[in-house]
């Protein structure tokens, strides 16, 4: 059976992607050869990019933001427009992406969930008031807000922060109740730490979970869906999935499922 075929069949698509979307489009991934992890500067992307930092060394943090983050007249390529497409006749109910581009929404998609935020996006630390892109790009070298004078952070997802747990609860409901899930992630481990956790579930909880949601569940939790700046590994945390709460616990690069309750 072929792409079209699977579509023409299907009527609650939920399409899962990265990196790998927006290259056609200009946006570079991340660990290819010419990704933006093989590029040199003072300190490791990876560490630029990371809550820490972002608080210890705010005015590096933002030269490489503007300079490699804030990427300019990019304009949705033929994926996230067919994906749209499919969205508003009705056979496609969600996209959940990786990507912090804002493309998606571009080309006319309206349920996006994105999992590690937007460049788009920034607020107050302080008064939670959100500003635009613009608003970073012009207020140099720190962004502070207008209003109260705190330091405006991108909604994007840093490493050492978990994911929202609105946008996963909504991500988990939409691909729980899909009839196809085509994925179309980067080749390449992606922006985050969390991309490359190792799930482990036992053959006794597996067995409490219906066979056709197992790989929904693993997609997330392999994103690490734990609370922002909580990444104590002796803390178990949870999440809502198919009318189960889900428990588990992180310790390095390895999620482990502890119990299942429905």
């Amino acid at each position: 059976m072929d792409l079209q075929q699977i579509i023409d069949e299907c009527n609650k698509i939920v399409f899962f992607g990265g990196a790998g979307v927006s290259t056609e489009s200009g946006i570079p991934d991340f660990r290819s050869v010419d990704g933006l992890y093989n590029q040199k500067y003072d300190y490791p992307p990876e560490e630029i990019l990371s809550h820490t930092f972002f608080y210890s060394h705010t005015i590096d943090f933002f030269k490489f933001y503007r300079d490699k983050m804030l990427i300019e007249n990019v304009k949705p390529n033929k994926a996230h427009l067919k994906l749209a497409e499919l969205e508003k006749a009705g056979k496609l109910s969600a996209v959940v992406t990786q990507n912090i581009d804002g493309l998606h929404q571009a080309a006319g998609s309206k349920k996006v969930y994105e999992l590690h935020g937007s460049t788009l996006r920034n607020y107050c630390t302080k008064c939670r008031k959100f500003f635009d892109a613009d608003y970073i790009k012009n207020n140099t070298p720190i962004p502070y807000c207008d209003e109260c004078g705190g330091l405006v952070k991108p909604d994007v997802v840093l490493y050492e922060e978990g994911l929202d747990n609105d946008t996963v609860n909504g991500a988990l409901e939409a691909i729980s109740n899909a009839d196809c899930r085509p994925e179309a992630k980067s080749s390449f481990a992606d922006v985050h730490e969390a991309d490359r956790l190792e799930i482990e579930i036992s053959d006794n909880i597996k067995s409490l979970i219906p066979s056709d949601k197992i790989d929904a569940l693993t997609g997330i939790l392999s994103c690490d869906p734990r609370p922002a700046y909580q990444n104590d590994s002796n803390r178990i945390y949870g999440i809502s999935f198919d009318n189960m709460n889900v428990k588990f616990k992180v310790d390095g690069d390895k999620l482990t499922v502890l119990e299942i309750e429905k």
